[in-house]
């Protein structure tokens, strides 16, 4: 007999399969179960949807629902019957349910593990991926009900559902019986619909922040009667920016009769407006907002940018009127930037959208801007403004309680707008989100990443993000994995941005140096050691080198194949009367241009004191337009023809030619490529042309250049490795039990695990890990002299003995360890001394172990971090790590790739590798060690933490001395399963 929802032990509301979701044109919908109140609005939805729908779902035509058919469809269990619906301003767009069947169709309860599934979508909202993204939240709820596979009967002419089901990325049978077409789905994840699932998320994601940076119309609620103010001083903004679209200002204290302000149509309110709006930006008293929400939502609006402070800022109070805030908007499909925020800004030709607060809207260029806080967004423009940078699109989020950095990721992957990604972050909502944006966007384009609040031990005002117990170092290195540039100041994020948005990547770490100044050379010279480069002797053009002679240098400098990047120091000329002579920057910088245009494509950048007018011309972008040349400038004769590639054409003359719109290179060209190649390519026939002279980044110091130019060689580097990327070795694959250690892991948790978890003993551990071919060396415990000497005997000497006490574990430095005892004498004397020196056997539980071959002590260990996920640590024992910090870090799961540069990336690394004629260490077993701990830590998430110290490394094989293991239940994945908005 059937249990009733009354009687099912399951029957409670489960509340966590509540979602909201980005659907595939941007806009926002909400998934959860339906209830028994939901009956109004299921028979309100059923009527509006089209007959031929009505026939696809239930093979015959049925015009409406009974009353038996409601009670049916919104009485569940949500165990072996459960109802889905989709809603959008709290009515049902879409609905999905499953009833759980035996082998013959039957209504059935577990064990059996299959389900009848079946979906039906208002006619209005098809083609918006509401039926894949419920198909991914049923199958996840089936999961968790036990439930295996779905079984759905499709008619064939439902071109749409079968769709879905082929897209899904499922294993699926399907067979065509009695007329219509029978599938089943394995619901177990694949690779592939992962991969799907991520696919259609980053589509979903990209279009919501698009529907948002190209509005074709803006309103701008509250906008002041009178000037000043934030709302006039966007609406200012967005019209002296060119906006392309249609604008509004919408005040309810507007007079009746007042049609304009600014010239703008103005309205008491969105639905005042005939036409539709596509962006609203709120600059009203946030008790004011939801009044404006509602009228946005009631009409149309796509998207929100909230200026308004007094939220998540303010404390308790403000952050659940900044949660309501969110759940508002997003039930009327909107998305929302801010609250708290600065505004945004895109350059696109087709759009010029300044809704922001910013004085003055950047000029057009390739690199695109995110930041978390309005005085640092601030700060950054200006920097930018100065330094002749352009950008493709600014964003200042504020509290972003819904658009995040990895929602700009998302978007700026695809962009061909933006080359280069800054992003200025005090906290990461969902980390491992993060990191695979990062690492995926980071393969095309750099991604640039400043951390504010790394040290505070706190989230910021505002921010509600899972707090993380790891370093800031060790974020760091997992932000380099991912290979995202992480830099400490927003000075060096715009350092870097320049150089990487207007110049070639270096193929290789050997820096050329020249210059008019022998003492600045060798700053730079000195910059580029501390910095891990290798350069080669500066060149010193002496005071008295003309323009002509920076660009013969420049152009020997780039010919040179031992060459992968060229640092240029200049100082001002020395008059005859002895004066500095600083005027002559234009010349200089068209000079420079000229030889990096047609020479080798290699990076180039510029260290200056006081040369007036040289940044601002190697900032400014060019034309292949040929200009009459700068009075003052000699023509110089073309670099030698042997010299110039043969893509490349050489100029005739020095010339400058007139700023035009910025047109950065591609970021993801490979290392090597010239932003003349990536910005144009000339048919053989053509009339060759003046060669692009594109923009030269300039930097007032030495370090400043060499930092930058660093972290562009570190980049390229990462990519040239992520081209070809690692693998887990399939060897592992038969010394794994990874069946049998769940079955053990859910032994030792228990029936009712507690929730912080359990340390596991020695033998535990031990068996444990052996089930994925760890093997730890036996200990037998010494309770007194004759119980160490029985141990002994039975390991073979010789041994070593050693207190297992926590104060005294991997203490040598305490005395705590005595090693090489050959003989009982040997052993009975060391135990006397120990129990001497520090305490009764009571106290430090001794135990006796036989010893290793020798070799170097090192450290690994694999946690659980709540916001960067699962952590892989390698270290040498002792003092490197435990003082210095001389600890690498990868993320799980690791690949044979991450492993081998985790042992070689810990500063003592030489250690390991025949330091001072030392033999190496067997660094192939050390990598597997490291694997196959990747391993266990990434197919059992209960296992929390993983210790083994010491585990010592000798020429040939290593053995692990220690072992500690940790179980908890098993954390929530934010990064796995169906699509969801997060909710902060």
């Amino acid at each position: 007999m059937q249990p009733t929802p009354e009687q099912s032990p399951h029957h409670a509301y489960p509340d966590h399969w509540e979602a909201d979701v980005v659907l595939r044109d941007g806009g926002t919908a909400r998934i959860r179960p339906i209830t028994t109140d939901d009956a109004e609005r299921l028979v309100s939805f059923y009527e509006q949807v089209s007959d031929e729908s009505k026939y696809y779902r239930f093979f015959a035509p049925y015009p409406r629902l009974s009353a038996k058919d409601v009670h049916r469809f919104t009485h569940h269990d949500y165990v072996d019957r459960v109802g889905l619906a989709v809603t959008v301003g709290g009515e049902f767009i879409a609905t999905v349910r499953y009833d759980r069947i035996d082998a013959t169709g039957r209504p059935a309860s577990a064990p059996a593990d299959e389900a009848e599934v079946a979906f039906l979508v208002q006619d209005a909202h098809q083609g918006r991926g509401v039926a894949s993204a419920l198909l991914e939240h049923i199958a996840a709820v089936a999961r968790e009900r036990g439930i295996r596979r779905f079984a759905a009967e499709v008619l064939p002419a439902n071109n749409k559902m079968i769709k879905v089901f082929r897209d899904a990325g499922y294993t699926q049978q399907r067979s065509f019986e009695d007329g219509s077409v029978h599938l089943t789905l394995d619901l177990e994840p694949t690779a592939e619909s992962l991969a799907v699932q991520r696919a259609r998320e980053q589509r979903a994601e990209a279009r919501s922040v698009q529907r948002l940076i190209t509005p074709g119309s803006v309103a701008v609620i509250g906008t002041g009667r009178n000037p000043g103010g934030v709302g006039r001083t966007v609406l200012r903004n967005l019209l002296a920016a060119g906006f392309t679209g249609r604008t509004y200002a919408v005040n309810s204290a507007f007079a009746a009769d007042q049609a304009t302000i600014d010239g703008v149509p103005a309205h008491r309110s969105i639905g005042e407006i005939s036409e539709p709006v596509d962006l609203a930006v709120v600059a009203v008293p946030a008790d004011r907002v939801p009044e404006a929400v509602t009228d946005c939502g009631e009409h149309g609006v796509q998207g929100l940018v909230v200026l308004s402070a007094g939220y998540a800022e303010w404390g308790a109070e403000g952050r659940e009127r900044q949660r309501e805030l969110v759940r508002q908007a997003r039930s009327y499909g909107m998305r929302i930037i801010g609250p708290n925020a600065f505004g945004v800004i895109n350059n696109s030709d087709a759009v010029r959208l300044n809704a922001s607060l910013a004085p003055e809207s950047p000029a057009p260029g390739r690199i695109g801007l995110f930041t978390q806080s309005g005085a640092i967004g601030i700060a950054l423009l200006s920097g930018l403004y100065r330094r002749g940078a352009g950008l493709s699109t600014f964003i200042s989020a504020g509290n972003r309680a819904d658009i995040s950095g990895n929602d700009f990721l998302q978007y700026w992957y695809e962009d061909p707008d933006t080359d280069v990604a800054l992003l200025y972050l005090e906290s990461i909502g969902n980390p491992r989100k993060f990191t695979r944006l990062a690492r995926r966007t980071a393969a095309t384009k750099p991604v640039v990443v400043v951390k504010g609040a790394r040290h505070s031990g706190s989230t910021p005002p505002g921010h509600a993000v899972p707090v993380g117990r790891i370093p800031d170092a060790t974020v760091s290195a997992l932000m380099r994995q991912a290979g995202v540039i992480r830099v400490d100041t927003v000075t060096e994020m715009v350092d870097a941005g320049l150089l990487l948005a207007d110049q070639p990547l270096p193929a290789g770490p050997r820096i050329a140096i020249l210059g008019n100044s022998e003492s600045l050379g060798l700053l730079t010279y000195d910059a580029c050691l501390a910095e891990g480069l290798r350069p080669r002797p500066p060149r010193d053009l002496t005071t008295a080198a003309t323009p002509q002679d920076f660009r013969d240098a420049l152009a020997e400098a780039l010919a040179d194949s031992n060459c992968d990047a060229v640092v240029v120091t200049a100082i001002p000329w020395v008059g005859e009367n002895g004066e500095a002579e600083s005027g002559d920057g234009e010349v200089l910088a068209a000079a420079l241009r000229t030889a990096a245009a047609t020479g080798p494509a290699k990076p180039v950048a510029v260290v200056h004191v006081e040369i007036g007018g040289l940044a601002e011309a190697l900032a400014a972008a060019t034309s292949t337009a040929a200009v009459p040349p700068v009075a003052r400038a000699s023509a110089p004769a073309a670099p030698d023809a042997s010299a110039t590639p043969a893509h490349r054409t050489a100029a005739p003359t020095a010339q400058v030619a007139a700023p035009t719109a910025p047109t950065g290179p591609s970021a993801s060209a490979t290392p090597g490529d010239s932003p003349a190649q990536q910005r144009s390519d000339t048919d053989p026939g053509d009339t060759p042309a003046v060669p692009i002279l594109g923009r030269i980044p300039a930097y007032p110091a030495a370090e400043r250049a060499v930092r930058a130019l660093a972290e562009a060689v570190k980049y390229a580097q990462w990519r040239r490795q992520a081209a070809v990327p690692g693998k887990v070795p399939e060897f592992l694959d038969d010394t794994i039990d990874e069946a049998g250690a769940a079955a053990r892991i859910d032994a030792l948790l228990g029936p009712d695990p507690d929730p912080r978890g359990r340390s596991l003993g020695h033998d535990e551990a031990c068996e444990l890990l052996g089930r994925y071919g760890i093997t730890v060396r036996p200990t037998l415990p010494a309770p007194d002299p004759d119980a160490a000497v029985a141990a002994a005997a039975r390991l073979g000497y010789p041994v070593a003995l050693k207190t297992t006490a926590p104060h005294l574990r991997h203490r040598a430095d305490l005395g705590g360890v005595r090693l090489d005892l050959a003989n009982e004498a040997a052993l009975r004397r060391a135990y006397g001394e120990l129990t001497d020196l520090l305490g009764k056997p009571t106290e430090l539980q001794p135990v006796v172990q036989s010893m290793a071959p020798r070799g170097v002590d090192t450290v690994v260990r694999a946690t659980i971090d709540p916001a960067a996920g699962a952590v892989l640590s390698f270290g040498l024992a002792g003092a490197p790590s435990e003082l210095l910090g001389d600890t690498a870090h990868r993320l799980v799961p690791a690949t044979d790739r991450d492993a081998a540069e985790l042992i070689r990336s810990i500063r003592a690394a030489p250690v390991l590798f025949g330091w001072r004629g030392s033999a190496p260490v067997d660094s192939a077993a050390l990598e597997e060690l490291l694997l196959r701990v990747s391993r266990l830590v990434d197919d059992h998430p209960e296992v929390v933490s993983v210790a083994l110290e010491p585990v010592v490394v000798a020429t040939q094989g290593l053995t692990v001395l220690g072992a500690s293991v940790r179980l908890a239940p098993s954390p929530a994945r934010t990064d796995l399963g169906p699509r969801r908005l997060p909710n902060y």
